[in-house]
């Protein structure tokens, strides 16, 4: 073999060699052109519907172009596609079975040339679609205001193969800047706190109601004719406390009422029968019997609750009551568990959110009732607080255990997390991040938090993005090791020092001049960043603030923009109250 056909045949093996091993590469769009075509699945769902046009539109912002979404039938032999939902013969090749309706996992892969995303049709191919466009081509929904788009002029791809399942299956963000919208809650795979519906995105999977006995059993209807409905306390029978749950009128009344309240709200998943927002549980003989019985307030609880559940079952089979287990209700009874179709609501109230839960000296009594709870409860849901509700606006540097305290609820076996947050207004201390970067933990708390924070920062804030990158830094170089740090803390706790509000003041002002000429919405994103250090300072120093007109910025920059500072008051009455304390002209 002379050397001209050695070194032909050569050239011929490594071209045969590369196509074995270097993945084939196909092009979506080029120039504003594509030669694919959107396909919807065969009866798709309304929201893998929705998704697809959704796919369209984002691919027309991204690429300029438009694809044609198109019905299963009327896909041709040989077509380029993105095929949306299951699909039969792609099934078959790949051997994957078709995913439950309500299954939330979801998979990307190519087939060929082809694009073919799928999971469970209520919102598994959903989230399969906005996953797509967020890891291939770097969308991102950061606000309800606000989302990221990268323009392509070209887009190709290779070997696709991704796929996820969510780590906890019920995940709320409550925050009134994200929770009302459905179309931020769906993009970035968070069901719905309270709002239950139909809609296009799948609907929203919701809790029904909370603090319910004053509900369904109202001191002003009820205590002047049947005192011996509420709690017996210190001798008396009291309105507003708790019920008596050892009366069995009142488990009748609760039955039926609950009965009404399913007929009435039939798209809910979970009915809470739940103790009212206070600490006064009934001490008659009947109920304290129990509750020795039973091991304390929470054996009383749950062998009510369970009553109620015997009851509702029969007539809604697939639907679940739910209580809390809150303040003194926290700890796991003794002798008694929930029924299989009750879910306990166990609450982070009292814990300390400087350190990680099971890192932190002061949370033990938690993680021994999380454990004891495990253990019995057939349904674990964690009602978590990640705000301060003394001070909403004060700095509140918890991003470092937002990871750690999910891993530890998944640990522990919930199926649901609720984040508290600022429900009531916008503007709270990074609520427009804290929001983003918690639904993003919530379906995988394996993420790196502060990688998120630092993407948030740096597409968020413009031309600030450093500035409020280093005051976000310096605000979590307060937590050390002896730091204890509660959703109630005050612009006195040890965690705020002048030095810090000082520095933190000099960074912010250099924020404010790095967007000095951007436009009107970037300068409102970093002055609620502002916000946070001036409340703490007028707060701190209040003399100081209403001669400088700190305290004059503040409440003006709150009353425009509808910023409440405080759970319990309204606006006006946290300006009067301050004004009143402090203002001594």
């Amino acid at each position: 073999m002379n050397r001209a056909i050695r070194i032909i045949i050569s050239i011929i093996s490594a071209w045969i060699l590369m196509g074995l091993t270097t993945a084939h590469c196909s092009t979506l769009f080029n120039k504003g052109k594509s030669k694919y075509v959107i396909v919807l699945c065969q009866n798709p769902s309304q929201s893998e519907q929705t998704s697809a046009h959704e796919l369209q539109d984002y691919l027309k912002q991204i690429g300029g172009v438009t694809i044609p979404v198109i019905e299963y039938n009327q896909l041709q032999n040989g077509q380029k596609h993105i095929f949306v939902g299951f699909n039969e013969k792609y099934a078959a090749s790949c051997g994957v079975e078709r995913p439950q309706e309500k299954d939330e996992s979801y998979a990307y892969r190519t087939i060929g040339d082809n694009i073919w995303i799928y999971g469970g049709s209520e919102r598994g191919t959903m989230y399969g679609v906005y996953s797509f466009l967020e890891n291939e081509l770097g969308v991102r929904w950061y606000t309800k205001d606000f989302t990221r788009i990268i323009p392509h002029k070209k887009w190709s791809f290779k070997e696709l193969n991704h796929n996820e399942a969510p780590h906890i299956g019920l995940r709320f963000v409550q925050y009134c800047n994200v929770e009302p919208h459905k179309e931020w809650l769906a993009h970035n795979k968070c069901n719905s706190v309270w709002a239950a519906q139909e809609n296009e995105y799948g609907g929203l999977t919701a809790y029904w109601n909370a603090h319910t006995f004053e509900q369904f059993i109202p001191s002003n209807v009820y205590f002047k004719e049947h005192p011996e409905y509420f709690s017996l306390r210190d001798g008396e029978r009291k309105p507003y406390t708790q019920l008596c749950l050892s009366n069995p009128d009142v488990l009748r009344i609760c039955i039926e009422k609950m009965k009404s309240a399913i007929a009435a709200n039939p798209l809910y998943w979970v009915y809470s029968m739940s103790q009212s927002d206070n600490q006064l549980p009934c001490q008659c003989e009947k109920c304290r019997a129990i509750e020795e019985q039973y091991g304390g307030h929470s054996g009383l609880m749950v062998w009510f609750v369970n009553q109620v559940a015997d009851a509702i079952k029969p007539i809604y089979p697939d639907k679940y009551i739910g209580t809390f287990a809150y303040q003194y209700t926290r700890k796991a009874p003794k002798g008694i568990t929930p029924r299989e179709n009750v879910v306990i609501r166990l609450c982070s109230i009292e814990c300390c959110f400087a350190h990680p839960l099971e890192e932190c000296e002061h949370n033990k009594p938690f993680i021994t009732d999380i454990k004891e709870w495990s253990k019995i409860a057939p349904h674990l849901f964690i009602w978590d607080y990640v705000v301060n509700y003394h001070q909403y606006l004060a700095p509140f540097p918890n991003f470092g255990v937002l990871a750690e305290n999910i891993k530890t609820f998944k640990k522990y076996n919930a199926i649901g997390i609720q984040e508290e947050a600022q429900y009531e207004s916008i503007g709270g201390e990074f609520s427009d991040m804290k929001s983003w970067v918690l639904a993003k933990l919530l379906w995988n708390p394996d993420l790196d938090t502060f990688a998120l924070v630092r993407e948030f920062i740096s597409n968020y804030y413009g031309a600030a993005a450093p500035y409020i990158q280093q005051y976000f830094d310096l605000c979590h170089s307060l937590i050390k090791d002896d730091t204890v740090m509660g959703i109630y803390i005050n612009q006195h706790n040890p965690l705020y020092t002048d030095e810090f509000v000082d520095e933190a003041q000099a960074i912010l002002a250099k924020a404010k001049e790095a967007v000095a000429d951007d436009n009107e919405q970037m300068q409102l994103r970093v002055d609620k960043v502002v916000l946070q250090i001036k409340y703490l300072y007028m707060m701190r120093k209040p003399q100081q603030a209403i001669a400088d007109g700190t305290r004059d910025w503040v409440f003006d920059f709150i009353r425009k923009h509808g910023i409440l500072v405080n759970e319990p008051l309204s606006i006006e009455e946290a300006i009067k109250r301050y004004n009143n304390q402090y203002d001594t002209k």
